[in-house]
């Protein structure tokens, strides 16, 4: 039927009476069908955040979860060791904003309101002297004869009045009758938190979460107001505007003019409160953003950058060489190491020391399945978040010196891994040591900054920065922990 010539060009098998085509079937793992079926990291970080997530902030998930799957928002810190006046103008030029100028204005806001407050109190005083003063005069109409009698009338109605009022019963509970005793379920405080059976690996470390009984806390309110070191220049752009930063350039001293970093991250340096000649440790270093935010204010005399991984610490090498001409010669002021955070052994040398440990990075993972702590294989890692987290808390607060300052931050929303872990360190400081640690409540110091952050106002310890569409940066949290003792 068919030409010889036609069967040598045509791969496939034919006869006569039906025509046999063997198509090699595709199973490479790149396929689009296998690709489509399988679970990244990313989708497991989902999936793990809505459950968990979801039963911790309940309706106001919805609102983060967009936020953190949406770019979010940077802020630029000027590099002083470049063309740091031209930079500063070119990035008002483009419609940023410093926010020195605006923490300035809500410090003033915020003076003027407490002004109007005391000079209310001091109007209601006064008023209330008047009228004491008015009573006890002679030139009250009424007796007080008068007055006792008017006194016994209207108890007596009250009285009588109640004497008469019918009361109802279908509120009372009858003990012998149990139908109704099924709507005191709804105000029975729950001894169980919603999620926990779901995930008891991590909710576990809830019991360091709830109220504590077995050692103290000491929580005192920050006295101090947020200033801005005045060579700490941080731009962002206003609220709602999600412009992109350009890429930085190179200056004469062939480093970057500014580094972009999220606008949370700036958080813990400002809650550090560095002054100048201050010895600072920053324990997990890596990559570095947090270090240079610092060098930036000009006050550190010392600043240890420590991180664990060699890979790490070249990442941290790499900002620093790019931001820092000849950087390695800069001797005792800027030195790097390489030791577990758990083990450091430095006690009362540093006075400040920033803990930004590693953590479940949410808005990362749900972006990024390179290297995701999500990813089956560190599953146990993941899990053992709170325990390291913890360990190299307590271990700063066991080094840090008399008088000096801790902040510890993660960019989780964990509660778990913010309240929690904080707890957790300084109940094992209480049981191992003779330390008094007191906690600073940063609420009223980070007051300035609520045009710019979007503030959780549910936690007890530390301040978090909660991803807002309109001001999306974050998640951040931090807190504060001085040694007294």
């Amino acid at each position: 039927m068919f030409s010889n010539n036609f069967r040598s060009l045509c791969p496939y098998s034919i006869s006569s009476k039906s025509v046999m085509l063997k198509i090699p079937l595709r199973t490479k793992k790149t396929h689009w069908s296998v690709l489509k079926k399988k679970i990244h990291p990313k989708d497991k970080a989902l999936e793990h955040f809505d459950d968990f997530y979801g039963s911790v902030y309940g309706k106001r998930w919805k609102s983060m979860r967009l936020a953190l799957l949406s770019p979010h928002k940077y802020m630029a810190v000027v590099n002083n060791f470049g063309n740091a006046d031209i930079t500063a103008q070119n990035l008002e030029w483009m419609g940023a904003i410093n926010i020195k100028n605006i923490i300035e204005m809500e410090n003033k806001k915020i003076e003027n309101q407490s002004k109007i407050i005391k000079r209310k109190s001091k109007n209601i005083n006064e008023l209330e002297k008047k009228l004491e003063k008015l009573l006890l005069s002679n030139d009250i109409k009424k007796s007080p004869s008068t007055e006792i009698q008017k006194s016994y009338v209207e108890k007596a109605s009250l009285q009588d009045s109640l004497a008469e009022a019918e009361c109802d019963e279908s509120r009372i509970i009858d003990p012998e009758n149990h139908t109704n005793l099924g709507g005191l379920h709804q105000f029975v405080p729950a001894t169980e938190v919603h999620g926990k059976t779901d995930w008891i690996p991590e909710s576990q470390h809830y019991q360091y979460y709830k109220e504590d009984s077995d050692f103290p806390i000491i929580l005192i309110e920050e006295d101090k107001r947020l200033i801005i070191p005045q060579y700490l220049q941080v731009y962002t752009f206003d609220r709602g505007d999600i412009s992109p930063f350009p890429h930085p350039k190179t200056g004469i001293t062939k480093v970057s003019n500014y580094y972009l970093l999220d606008g949370g991250s700036i958080l813990p340096v400002l809650a550090l409160d560095l002054q100048p000649n201050d010895k600072v440790l920053d324990m997990c270093s890596a990559p570095g953003g947090k270090a240079l935010v610092m060098l930036q204010t000009l006050f550190p005399e010392n600043l240890l950058c420590n991180d664990v991984q060699e890979s790490r610490l070249n990442k941290l090498h790499k900002v620093m060489s790019e931001y820092i001409y000849d950087y390695k010669s800069w001797g005792t002021r800027l030195m790097f190491s390489q030791l577990n955070a758990t083990e450091f052994d430095e006690p009362e040398i540093y006075n400040k020391i920033l803990v930004d440990v590693p953590c479940t990075n949410d808005r990362h993972n749900l972006q990024v399945n390179e290297n995701n702590i999500f990813k089956p294989t560190r599953a146990k890692e993941r899990l053992q978040l709170p325990e390291l987290q913890a360990s190299i808390l307590s271990n700063a607060l066991k080094n840090v010196a008399v008088g000096g300052t801790v902040v510890y931050s993660t960019c989780s929303l964990s509660p778990i891994q913010n309240d929690g872990v904080v707890k957790m360190a300084l109940k094992q400081i209480w049981e191992d040591t003779n330390h008094q640690i007191i906690v600073k409540d940063l609420k009223n110091y980070f007051k300035p900054l609520n045009s710019l952050y979007s503030f959780e106002k549910e936690l007890k310890l530390g301040q978090m920065v909660v991803p807002f569409l309109p001001l999306n940066y974050g998640p951040l949290y931090c807190c504060k922990l001085v040694r007294i003792r």
